[in-house]
């Protein structure tokens, strides 16, 4: 069985997000300890949270109740929706396809991505792929770092006199950036704690980096600051701003926070900062897809196109382990049986890898009509014949192995 369990910008807010993206690491957990896993995947974002897991039972009701869950085919609809970019925030948006690599990848490295995953993962990166060659779902589309930028320019209108600081170096800074330079800001000034990505960021922006523990200094005569860490908690409070900053520059600065969590308390606001999260991208979000409702609709024919071929592909997965088995018992026996005739042929000049060869394609010729009728078995159901090959091939792999013990 595979089960999605997440929380995002359609069913919470920045608020809820937050709550909910920790209970879902409590369940996970609880999860984890409790049934039998056999693989996951964790996928982490500005606007959500979610897991993927391949187990052998359904989890007590009660447990995942509080969050969005799919099974199987949705579950499967729903990862490939959302690497077409189909479930985003801002519709169309690439950063997601790159999101789900890394989450693969990264479950991949730590053993915790089996076969099913990645077959599903693949063709989720491979669909997000296509959709994007073969519509315009993401010509000019904005990201979140771009709708971050156009927040602060709904206040102030045009940026190039302003001065702006990006706190994070990170994907989400590096996009506001990048949305910064397409504006041809030049008062740029990147905050990161890894001081050489700020230096390298700030390089190709063409502005200036600045030590995280000059923090306080940068913020002080700021009028922009779009704030994206991976910091576990805030990291400007209340106290620091009123602190640090002029009374007299509170009221014409524009904070972005697109942090999850947030960097920003939401207690700035009460200083007359006009502090914005990710909440408020929504209306720039709904005008973009409106923009692309058309484009979305081609999407949607090419997800239920290549869910059909992967539906396929996940049932061929059952008989993996038989096709497995078939070609063990073919090559023990190919083996056994190639030694014995060169044994029986003596000296053959050289010429052993020509037989050896031979008898590999004489296997493999025979035994392709088998294992492709075997995948289509799986693809109808056809149980009886699924079951009737796995007791001839394990039978088959027994008596080729005890063959070869005996020849020894």
């Amino acid at each position: 069985m595979i089960l999605n369990i997440r929380v995002d910008h359609k069913t919470a807010d920045i608020n809820q997000m937050e709550k909910s993206s920790e209970q879902l690491g409590i369940v996970f957990k609880e999860i984890i300890t409790n049934y039998d896993v056999r693989e996951y995947v964790e996928l982490k974002t500005c606007n959500r949270a979610e897991i993927y897991l391949v187990l052998n039972e359904h989890p007590d009701k009660r447990l995942i109740e509080n969050f969005v869950t799919d099974f199987d085919d949705d579950a499967i609809e729903h990862l490939l929706r959302l690497s077409s970019g189909l479930e985003s925030m801002i519709i169309g948006e690439d950063q997601i396809l790159g999101q789900i690599k890394d989450a693969k990848n990264r479950s991949v490295k730590d053993g915790c991505c089996g076969q099913m995953l990645e077959t599903i993962f693949t063709k989720a990166v491979h669909v997000g792929q296509v959709v994007r060659k073969k519509t315009k779902i993401n010509e000019g589309s904005l990201s979140i770092g771009s709708a971050a930028v156009e927040l602060a320019e709904n206040v102030h209108g045009d940026l190039k006199c302003k001065k702006v600081l990006v706190i994070g170096a990170g994907k989400m800074g590096t996009l506001v950036a990048k949305a910064l330079v397409e504006k041809k800001l030049k008062a740029i000034v990147v905050a990161n704690r890894t001081h050489d990505r700020a230096v390298e960021l700030a390089r190709e922006l063409g502005g200036s980096a600045i030590h995280f523990d000059k923090l306080d200094e940068a913020i002080k005569d700021a009028d922009v600051v779009i704030s994206a860490t991976g910091a576990p908690h805030p990291i400007l409070t209340r106290d620091k701003i009123s602190d640090v900053v002029p009374s007299e520059n509170l009221s014409t600065m524009v904070m972005v926070d697109i942090a999850n969590p947030r960097d920003i308390e939401e207690e700035v606001a009460e200083l007359g900062v006009k502090l914005f999260n990710i909440d408020d991208l929504r209306s720039i979000a709904q005008r973009s897809r409106e923009m692309r409702q058309a484009e979305a609709c081609d999407a949607e024919e090419i997800v239920a196109e290549e869910m059909i071929l992967l539906k396929r592909s996940i049932k061929q997965l059952e008989v993996e382990p038989i096709i497995s088995k078939i070609r063990i018992s073919a090559e023990n026996i190919r083996k056994l049986e190639t030694q014995k005739a060169f044994k029986m042929l003596g000296d053959m000049n050289g010429n052993e890898k020509v037989v050896d060869n031979l008898t590999k394609v004489v296997v493999e010729r025979i035994f392709n009509d088998v294992i492709r009728n075997l995948k289509k078995a799986a693809e109808n159901g056809d149980e009886t014949t699924i079951k009737a090959a796995e007791a001839l091939f394990n039978n088959q792999v027994a008596d080729a192995k005890f063959k070869n013990f005996d020849s020894n």
